[in-house]
């Protein structure tokens, strides 16, 4: 068989494969958490990009698209998430609408609250006001000004619960860990990740980061791999109505199962105990 005639039909079977296997790829589930006329919130998967990308080209599934599919009409985002961040995603049906609710934003009207688990204990709780540089990439940064002065940037911490357990990960014999609430009064890129590791309490699971050890650490040990950051609340102006709106997710499976291992129980873990329902 000729070489030419050989690859076309490798080139052909491997086109086949993983045609086969994108038919075969299931779309992540999203829950709706809030839907009127006007607007809807879902809670997005960790690993879910928010819209199409020319980083992603390969991917087929977007929370944006997911939710217009469920909900039968067109979507506009009015914030986003970071793909490996899960939780309170919110978008209107209009794009009078999610002006209205971009302003909001904007104008820092917009309360929201991330729980995250970072390397070390904590104590305090506090208020970091850090300017960040613009984090740009190659190709859709390329005509920013890479000298561009910094920007506010500024993070509220309260550290709920603390764990000590008996394993190394480091040069130490055991490893802690911290539950810190989050709350953001600025939007930049990153800003959550960049804060806590610029105050040495790096989020685990973040790969741009965080710290490497401990994240190998996470993955081998409780086989579960993630960036341990979700937005558990979003709190809003309704851009018709004016009423203010809370939207709460849950914590999905893995924290629970890691909070068992962390030795944190229902005590530990009520509204009274951490305040975990923000």
């Amino acid at each position: 068989m000729p070489e030419e005639t050989v690859k076309k039909a490798i080139d052909k079977s491997e086109y086949e494969e993983s045609h086969l296997d994108a038919e075969e790829e299931l779309a992540p589930e999203i829950e709706i958490l809030f839907e009127d006329d006007d607007l809807v919130a879902i809670h997005k998967p960790a690993g879910l990009l928010v819209h199409r990308s020319y980083l992603a080209r390969r991917e087929r599934f977007f929370a944006m698209q997911l939710t217009r599919d469920k909900v039968g009409c067109h979507v506009f985002p009015v914030h986003r998430l970071d793909r490996p961040t899960s939780g309170v995603l919110l978008f209107a049906k209009s794009s009078e609408m999610a002006n209205i609710l971009c302003e909001q934003f904007a104008a820092k009207t917009v309360d929201k609250h991330y729980l995250a688990i970072v390397r070390g204990n904590m104590h305090e709780a506090d208020t970091l006001d850090y300017a960040l540089k613009v984090e740009l990439d190659d190709l859709g940064d390329k005509d920013v000004d890479p000298d561009k002065a910094a920007q506010d940037a500024v993070t509220s911490y309260e550290p709920l619960l603390n764990t000590e357990i008996p394993y190394p990960s480091g040069r130490y014999a055991t490893s802690r860990y911290a539950l810190v609430k989050l709350t953001p009064h600025t939007g930049r890129k990153h800003q959550l990740r960049r804060h806590m590791a610029h105050l040495r309490h790096p989020i685990v699971g973040d790969t741009t980061h965080g710290d490497g050890k401990q994240n190998k650490f996470f993955r081998e040990h409780f086989s579960i791999n993630r960036l341990w950051l979700i937005a558990k609340h979003l709190s809003f102006d309704h851009p018709r109505t004016g009423e203010r709106i809370t939207i709460e997710t849950e914590l999905e499976e893995q924290w629970f199962t890691l909070f068992d291992s962390f030795g944190w129980g229902e005590e530990e873990l009520s509204p009274q105990g951490s305040c975990l329902i923000a």
